[in-house]
């Protein structure tokens, strides 16, 4: 899919994006045995802070685990979304990562879907988003612009398998964005920041 061009900034997409598992191995035996993500560079973080491990996830991208000791737990709804979204599961905090999707080709779309199952995975419904007022048709056709499905990791980090169906043009971006004035949610006052610790000073930026 092509569409406008970055006049600011030369961007090749996605280096890599970093979230938090509670065990390591339990996530490399999903994203590498499940989805089949080759594991391509792990790392001990240094004064026993934990490991940071980058998979493959095609197109020159990386999706990327840290593991802490000392991480809390996720919170469902918080953390990321309590389940998926045909489930009426969607929302997340502000500064969470609500999901990942990763692109596939769309001839094999409905025949990974399947894969997925096969192997174990709960997955979700087809859905072909369009731009009906509920956001999805009932069969894929001409309005839809992408096509997905969602299912969850073994910490329940909301996945999607997705492909584009059209090019988008200038008709596409139609929405007054909302504001912090428009929230509904409470207001939470923002704690002071602590100082940086030696450990942390020297914490990786990745």
């Amino acid at each position: 899919m092509t569409g406008p061009k970055n006049t600011e900034f030369e961007l090749g997409g996605i280096n890599h994006l970093a979230l938090v598992s509670s065990d390591m191995k339990r996530t490399v035996d999903f994203y590498s045995g499940v989805l089949g993500m080759p594991l391509i560079k792990t790392i001990d973080l240094p004064a026993g802070m934990g490991q940071h491990f980058f998979f493959d996830c095609g197109g020159g991208d990386c999706i990327a685990f840290f593991w802490f000791p000392d991480a809390p737990d996720g919170v469902p709804g918080v953390s990321a979304p309590a389940g998926r979204p045909e489930q009426g599961e969607l929302l997340s905090a502000v500064g969470s990562m609500n999901h990942v999707a990763f692109h596939v080709p769309p001839e094999k779309f409905e025949e990974y879907r399947r894969r997925l199952k096969d192997k174990g995975v709960t997955v979700s419904p087809i859905l072909n988003h369009d731009d009906s007022p509920l956001g999805i048709a009932p069969e894929f056709g001409e309005g839809v612009f992408v096509r997905s499905f969602y299912f969850q990791d073994p910490d329940g980090i909301l996945l999607e398998f997705a492909c584009w169906t059209r090019t988008f043009t200038d008709a596409d971006v139609s929405h007054e964005p909302k504001t912090a004035a428009d929230r509904t949610a409470p207001k939470t006052v923002p704690t002071a920041v602590p100082t940086a610790t030696t450990k942390e000073q020297h914490a990786p930026t990745a």
